[in-house]
């Protein structure tokens, strides 16, 4: 049989973009669809611009900073329109290098929603269907909303970074990564923040020292956090949100937004129709190799559900290419994945927390709390955190948790080292390099605690 294309790809995203581009290079005759823009979530609407407005709701800090180090320096008001001016042109300069790189691979991309019609037939919003072999779906996530009566007063993360302008008073909803990531940025950036989260403590599913660490350093730069809380009711009052909590308190609001979690982009992409199994939290259910239980049809990132991190989607998207293009099957690697977290401070980890370790095996556990000399000097009480979790028996490094200004730096490096199987004696053997933080990571001679 006769196709359109060798392979179309559904979703130009970090990995859809990549699978698209490294097959072309083999020669294969490919497709991509998008409906939206070019670069998907990470560059317009999650990493990037992200990372963005942490470094600008860093600068207060820096500022004081600044003055207790003897300089003569104020601030004046933040700029959010002059700043989002900025931004946006950054993502418009990112968007057009991702479809340079689509055009330079030789890729034909249509700027239409797909829809799978058969195993080997989509259908695009343009009114054209197409044939192709292999069929990939990079399709992402989006941000889930809650199912209560009006929960569409609230924004995303999606529409945060649209705001026409800052508001006074924001409730933030959730506990993961990406709420207290944006309590905060607009913390930093002069809004007053309250955040309430259901569960006992933020950061479920991270290191339980790291956690409590972070919590206590977000309200004393002013996070107003409230666990075990969640929202009973909301309804719009004046010119703000009336908010009443799971513990009778009631508060109004310039804005709310929802961080509680986010969900595979699977809706009207015509699975069910194509015969692909969706799992029970609506992800595409795949094997090690990224197929789906249709052969024609691959799935990577997070519309997989599997690990939700951009660098994640483009190594699965290298391994599908290696397994259908190259003739190598090759099995994408989710083990021991360094990741960071842009709270404030700066959450840097890798491997298993103290908590999952301990289920596992008996461990040793080293860890410091201190503050930093920079911010010490400067009068502030910033703390940071460094954390090994060691395997009695083998030695190895088993998990490595840093809270600290510029953890994620710090942890790409650690991660090689945990990656390659490095035992806690071949950290001792690394000389330390002083003064900085970093340096009590080969310091810590003595385990604080044995489990």
């Amino acid at each position: 049989m006769s196709f359109d294309y060798d392979l179309f790809v559904i979703g130009g995203g970090s990995g859809g973009v990549r699978a698209a581009r490294v097959t072309a290079a083999t020669g294969a005759k490919v497709a991509l669809a998008e409906e939206y823009r070019m670069g998907g979530t990470c560059v317009i609407r999650g990493c990037v611009p992200k990372k963005l407005m942490v470094f600008a709701s860093e600068f207060p800090d820096a500022i004081a900073d600044a003055r207790a180090y003897g300089w003569d320096v104020t601030a004046g008001g933040f700029d959010w329109s002059n700043f989002r001016t900025k931004m946006h042109a950054e993502l418009d300069r990112l968007e057009g290098i991702y479809r340079r790189l689509l055009d330079g691979s030789g890729v034909t991309a249509y700027d239409a929603r797909a829809t799978l019609v058969d195993p080997h037939t989509v259908a695009l919003s343009t009114g054209e269907t197409i044939t192709a072999k292999h069929i990939l779906i990079a399709t992402g996530g989006r941000p889930a909303v809650p199912d209560m009566p009006n929960a569409d007063l609230g924004i995303t993360s999606n529409e945060v970074f649209l705001l026409d302008q800052m508001p006074k008073k924001i409730l933030i909803v959730g506990g993961g990564y990406i709420a207290c990531e944006f309590a905060g940025i607009l913390n930093g950036l002069g809004v007053e923040v309250t955040q309430y989260y259901r569960g006992a403590q933020i950061l479920r599913g991270f290191d339980d020292e790291a956690r409590g660490l972070i919590a206590d350093q977000m309200r004393a730069k002013g996070v107003d956090l409230h666990c075990g809380t969640n929202i009973e009711a909301m309804e719009q009052r004046g010119g703000g949100i009336w908010v009443r909590s799971t513990t009778g308190a009631e508060h109004l609001f310039d804005q709310v937004m929802f961080a509680t979690g986010r969900s595979p982009n699977v809706d009207g992409l015509g699975l069910e129709q194509a015969g692909v199994t969706i799992g029970r939290r609506g992800e595409i259910v795949v094997d090690d190799y990224s197929q789906t239980n249709v052969p024609s049809i691959f799935a990577i990132g997070d519309v997989t559900d599997r690990v939700q991190l951009t660098p994640v989607a483009i190594r699965e998207a290298m391994a599908f290419v290696e397994t259908v293009f190259k003739g190598n099957p090759t099995k994408v690697d989710h083990e021991l994945i360094p990741s960071a977290v842009f709270t404030q401070p700066e959450f840097g980890t890798v491997g298993l927390t103290e908590e999952q370790a301990r289920d596992k095996e008996p461990i040793e556990v080293y860890s410091t709390s201190f503050r930093p000399m920079q911010t010490l000097f400067a009068g502030r009480e910033d703390r940071v955190m460094m954390k090994l979790i060691v395997s009695q028996a083998t030695r190895k490094v088993l998990g490595c948790h840093i809270v600290a200004p510029q953890a994620g730096e710090m942890i790409q490096m650690v991660g090689i080292a945990v990656k390659m199987g490095a035992t806690k004696e071949d950290f001792d053997r690394v000389c330390a390099v002083h003064p900085t933080m970093a340096e009590e990571l080969v310091t810590m001679k003595t385990p604080v605690r044995t489990a």
